[in-house]
């Protein structure tokens, strides 16, 4: 492999989330020619990158003749396990050999038939049966037919229970009627109504719907116990935690669809991300996101038109004749195509899917930026700030305010500072409140904007685009109020935000304004106010510590404040102090001080106080 190519995909794999997937080796000439699955997709590919002895030759040539890697991420491992099937006997790749045979996984089905079986079974019939599945653990597909038949006695047998037949009065009972495992239908004594009842019940837990059964478990284990039959009871109990693990479907693949495409649109101020999935027989078996760039006053309805159409050129067969969409298409573009936007169900479950792999295929191409492109990718933060926050100015130089106290003991603030979308720690400040007594929050804020901006104004020193304050209403009240005193407020524009629901408050309005949860403006804003937060808190401890100590120290007799300072400077903490000898006390406070040290904390409790 030339060495630009194994760097290009080095530097893929390096993006890949640590999420299950499935990943895709693509060959020189665009065909795929290796896919497998991942628990996490990071790990697992970069697995093949790593010079070792126990390598297989075999996989060294596949890397080799790699030129791209795509990948598809999905829910859980066995989501995974189901893709890579439905990939390998799609695409067919060269290197693949495992499941690349006929081998299906196995289904549940309720045969449409007289008096119906539930059965195990891998072929799909389109016979009027219903089927559920499939399952990517076959002893999982047998625990549920197991809970299934000892909960419903519903026969097993092969026999024609058409209304006829048993008329006729051939068939006898069997051994599965004497244990109690069947009610003998075949002999009537078992009506088609009440058998019909069970089978609905059982379609209920296949489909996931639990409670029916679950309450008839429950029941049937209080009257096994109160009957004091102890063992069958808690055979009920195993039933009824093998139901609370069991988990019967899968977005990946579904019994009651056919064959229809999907496409997820993800839009941005400049570019949009549309991801197509293709279902075959109720399968997912090709999925890929395409980005477009923009360009002025396009609509949802505009953008994903223009995506279909480039997507249905890059896709055998075009179109299938059901397309599922977050939003309706120009449909005459395209008058044999019926677009479905979904409201319920396993559709919008799959649409659910293209979403989330066009928003993955988003955050991968910005991280990508981030790290290719640094300037460029900060120029992005802050020119989306500046939209977002309907600001004069990019904020390159943001400024934010927290304060800190406890009851209104050692009352201090913080002042963080972020250049470009990011934290510039050696700018940070620490403020000690000075003038306010007491837990008075609106009068800390007012004196420490106070503080930091007179000084700037007389230092001629650099204001910031933009002032955080960590609060709502009342806290930027405060600091604005400042602002106007030092005729700052039409230079800084100032906005607060509340913890509750991340609400951002401006200046003369009533009403908070929300920017979307998942914006990477509200992301910059967050974790400015956590920056805060948490230098503020981590400077209000250090100080209420040293208050501590040096209390505690004082009431030593004959130890003043200079005492108390000259052994904090030497030995830091009381452990220390506590170590310490009298000789080595008697350096640093003299021997009268130094023997009061000793007798204090010989006289004291254990548990006495350390830092």
């Amino acid at each position: 492999m030339a060495d630009d190519i194994r760097d290009k995909l080095k530097a893929k794999v390096a993006l890949l989330p640590t999420t299950p997937g499935v990943y895709r080796f693509i060959g020189k000439g665009g065909e795929v020619i290796y896919v497998g699955k991942a628990k996490n997709l990071r790990r697992r590919v970069s697995s093949y990158f790593i010079d070792r002895a126990d390598l297989h030759p075999k996989v060294r040539v596949m890397v080799s003749r790699a030129v791209d890697l795509e990948h598809i991420v999905v829910a859980t491992e066995a989501d995974a396990f189901l893709l890579e099937n439905n990939l390998i006997k799609q695409l067919k790749p060269r290197y693949n050999i495992l499941l690349k045979d006929d081998k299906t996984y196995p289904w549940i089905v309720v045969r449409n038939e007289p008096f119906p079986r539930v059965m195990s079974t891998r072929r799909m019939e389109r016979d009027g049966s219903v089927y559920f599945g499939p399952y990517a653990s076959v002893q999982m597909q047998k625990t549920v037919l197991e809970l299934i038949h000892s909960v419903y006695p519903i026969r097993t047998c092969a026999l024609n229970l058409a209304p006829e037949m048993i008329a006729k009065g051939r068939y006898a009972v069997c051994l599965e009627y004497h244990i109690g495992n069947c009610k003998g239908p075949c002999v009537g004594n078992q009506s088609a109504a009440e058998y019909a009842e069970q089978i609905e019940q059982v379609k209920a837990v296949l489909r996931g719907d639990l409670r029916a059964t679950r309450a008839d478990l429950t029941r049937r284990m209080h009257e096994a116990a109160a009957a004091m039959k102890f063992e069958l009871a808690q055979t009920y109990k195993q039933k009824l935690e093998l139901l609370n693990d069991y988990h019967s479907k899968s977005v990946i693949v579904s019994s009651t669809l056919s064959d229809l495409d999907v496409f997820g649109l993800v839009v941005d101020d400049d570019a949009a991300y549309c991801n197509f999935t293709r279902i075959v027989s109720g399968a997912v078996v090709n999925s890929f996101t395409v980005e477009l760039k923009l360009g002025m006053e396009q609509t949802e309805a505009d953008i994903l038109t223009y995506a279909i159409g480039r997507i249905a050129e890059r896709v055998e067969g075009g179109l299938s004749h059901e397309v599922v969409v977050p939003v309706l298409p120009a449909q005459e573009l395209w008058p044999a195509v019926r677009f479905v936007v979904p409201q319920r169900g396993e559709k919008v479950k799959l649409l659910d899917f293209a979403v989330k792999s066009a928003k993955i295929y988003r955050l991968e191409k910005l991280k990508n930026l981030e790290i290719k492109d640094p300037a460029r990718h900060s120029e992005r933060i802050v020119a989306r700030l500046q939209k977002d926050l309907r600001l004069p100015a990019p904020p390159r130089h943001i400024e934010c305010f927290d304060n800190s106290n406890l009851q209104g003991t050692h009352p201090v603030a913080s002042c963080v500072v972020f250049r470009d979308g990011k934290p510039s720690r050696k700018e940070y400040r620490h403020f000690n409140i000075k003038t306010v007594v007491g837990p008075d929050d609106f009068a800390s804020m007012r004196e420490i904007i106070g503080r930091r901006y007179s000084r700037l104004l007389s230092e001629g020193a650099e204001l910031p685009d933009l002032i955080v304050v960590d609060g709502g209403k009342g806290q930027l009240s405060s600091a604005y109020s400042v602002l106007v005193e030092l005729g700052l407020e039409h230079r800084i524009p100032i906005i607060g935000l509340a913890k509750r629901i991340e609400e951002v408050f401006y200046p003369h309005d009533p009403e908070p304004y929300y920017l979307d949860r998942n914006s990477e403006s509200l992301r910059v804003i967050m974790h400015l106010r956590d920056e805060a937060h948490r230098f503020g808190i981590t400077f209000h401890r250090k100080k209420r510590s040293l208050a501590f100590i040096k209390s505690e120290l004082e009431a030593i007799p004959g130890l003043g404040t200079v005492s108390v300072e000259k052994l904090l400077r030497k030995f830091k903490t009381i452990s220390a102090i506590k170590r310490a000898t009298v000789e080595e006390l008697a350096e640093v406070i003299g021997a009268h001080r130094a023997s009061e040290v000793i007798k204090f904390y010989a006289d004291a409790p254990d548990n006495n106080a350390e830092s």
